[in-house]
């Protein structure tokens, strides 16, 4: 018998869906609200924050997440000012990378005035490639999460290639997922990562149905283990999108660190090439 809290889940997911995908009765899976990691435009959101949103804005996408940076986590902006300068773009604030340090509390605080949806840890807080390490990682995780969810903010975490890495036979990035808490702990999972290193996303949707609101959709060149334009690398992206459900996706942000031109010329690439999908 289904539980409460997995018709819930079940529900959200779905609903989560469609805020993605167009027409979903009618069989027009036309993707929408496509999100972008701030951290594709570091140098351009430094030089002119509310500049580069608007350049952002002109390419179609809604959706937002920002990344540390050395003027703070809205480049030089205020949580309240980040948040106007969306609003008024059509853009809503969803997410946005930080770490877990000493100014930990204050990261909360901001989030909540940013009226940001998710609060994602970037980087394992202390390093060792050991299970040991993961797992206390994984309790520190869940407290975050409690204290993120004081303040009505979801927390999660970003993977890269090394939480793939194996210890005694074990995945470390299994270790996380089996010692968190799905109610508090949120995986935004980057795909281009994954099959860095050497991992399939889509037995991770099949293993851990749910546990990933969030991703990065990121095309990678494996021979440079650098991020490409969609279509150029080794992601099956129609692949993935057709997984959403399973995956629990609710939000999907592009992220692309090396560029073939310009950052917006690759974006717009990366646009280009969703419009013409029918997931």
């Amino acid at each position: 018998m289904q539980t409460r809290r997995e018709f819930i889940a079940c529900t959200a997911s779905l609903a989560a869906g469609s805020l993605l995908f167009a027409n979903a009765n009618t069989g027009d899976g036309k993707v929408k609200n496509a999100g972008v990691q701030l951290y594709s435009f570091r140098n351009e959101m430094l030089a002119d924050a509310t500049g580069t949103l608007k350049k952002i804005a002109s390419l179609g996408i809604k959706q937002i997440e920002s990344a540390g940076s050395s003027a703070g986590h809205y480049y030089g902006l205020s949580a309240g000012d980040m948040k106007k300068a969306c609003e008024e773009l059509g853009m809503h604030l969803r997410s946005g990378h930080v770490h877990i340090d000493e100014h930990w509390l204050h990261t909360i605080d901001e989030a909540a005035a940013s009226g940001q949806e998710y609060l994602i840890c970037s980087t394992m807080p202390t390093n060792g490639q050991a299970i040991e390490n993961y797992k206390k990682v994984a309790a520190k995780f869940n407290k975050a999460g409690e204290d993120c969810a004081k303040r009505g903010i979801k927390f999660g975490y970003h993977n890269h290639e090394y939480e793939f890495e194996t210890d005694q036979g074990q995945v470390l990035y299994d270790i996380l997922l089996d010692n968190t808490d799905p109610a508090l702990v949120h995986m935004e999972l980057d795909l281009g990562w994954v099959i860095v290193g050497g991992k399939d996303p889509l037995d991770y949707f099949n293993r851990y149905k749910g546990r990933f609101p969030l991703w990065h959709l990121k095309d990678m060149n494996l021979a440079k283990k650098q991020s490409t334009e969609f279509g150029k690398g080794s992601l099956d992206i129609p692949a993935m999108l057709k997984q959403r459900k399973q995956a629990g996706l609710k939000y999907f942000f592009i992220e692309q660190e090396e560029y073939a031109s310009t950052p917006f010329e690759s974006m717009q690439a990366n646009m280009d090439y969703l419009s013409h999908l029918s997931v």
